[in-house]
């Protein structure tokens, strides 16, 4: 065997470990009929009531005005988001009284609530933790921000707290990627994140506060994290560099 022939097979032979050297997440194992099939449980079954609150009904009513008749079913994003908002999550109780608003079938509103991952049809604590694991976030230590949130909230990925505090669940891309790593609580997005803001941001949840959203190392938005280097000076007028042919 040739010495070009030895490094080949070494090297097949080492590939494997450095693959798995590193611990990879994917996202948590889930039954086909959680994501997909309604099973009656004592939380969760038609015969517990739900009911909005005055003041959603009143929104919901001028969210279906916007529509002519007959097309009511286009506000059900919207009526969605408030029932989430009111109870933290979506029933099957919910999602009936949906059906009856909106004068569709049942049927229309467990397609909707199906299909959209932001519908979370089990309860998932009172903040819902979302860590963003595409490329630009794992290249900027997203692995470690796992560990210190899953540390902080005393909660595993997939799982919910011992005091229904917290869940935590991976997701795909946020949006955010030039300010990696990211991480999603309900509708703040918190940016540029070390392990030492995740910390923060969890302790200041638990005492009952919401945490400044955005960048959390003190750059605006997604400039350049060196500082602005385009755009340093007014633009020209209007016209400048024209032909005169023009004016």
């Amino acid at each position: 065997m040739s010495l070009l022939q030895r490094k080949i097979l070494n090297l097949k032979t080492s590939l494997p470990n450095v693959i798995y050297s590193r611990k990879l997440y994917t996202t948590p194992h889930r039954f086909s009929e959680l994501l997909l099939v309604h099973r009656d449980t004592k939380e969760n079954n038609p015969k517990i009531p739900f009911q909005f609150t005055d003041a959603n009904m009143k929104r919901i009513q001028a969210l279906v005005q916007n529509y002519p008749a007959g097309s009511e079913r286009s506000a059900i994003s919207m009526v969605m988001d408030i029932v989430q908002r009111q109870i933290g999550w979506i029933p099957i109780s919910a999602q009936h009284k949906v059906a009856e608003l909106l004068s569709i079938p049942r049927i229309r509103v467990y397609e909707w609530v199906t299909f959209y991952s932001m519908c979370k049809r089990v309860y998932r604590g009172k903040f819902h933790v979302k860590i963003c694991k595409c490329l630009p976030c794992m290249l900027r230590g997203s692995d470690v921000i796992v560990q210190a949130v899953e540390d902080a909230t005393r909660c595993t990925v997939g799982g919910i707290s011992g005091d229904s505090l917290f869940a935590v669940d991976l997701v795909e891309c946020q949006g955010a990627c030039a300010n990696a790593p990211v991480i999603a609580i309900d509708d703040d997005y918190y940016e540029d994140l070390n392990v030492y803001d995740v910390y923060n941001i969890i302790q200041t949840l638990k005492c009952g506060l919401i945490p400044p959203a955005g960048p959390q190392n003190g750059r605006y938005a997604a400039e350049p994290i060196c500082g602005l280097t385009s755009l340093l000076t007014c633009p020209p007028e209007p016209g400048h560099g024209l032909q005169s042919c023009f004016k």
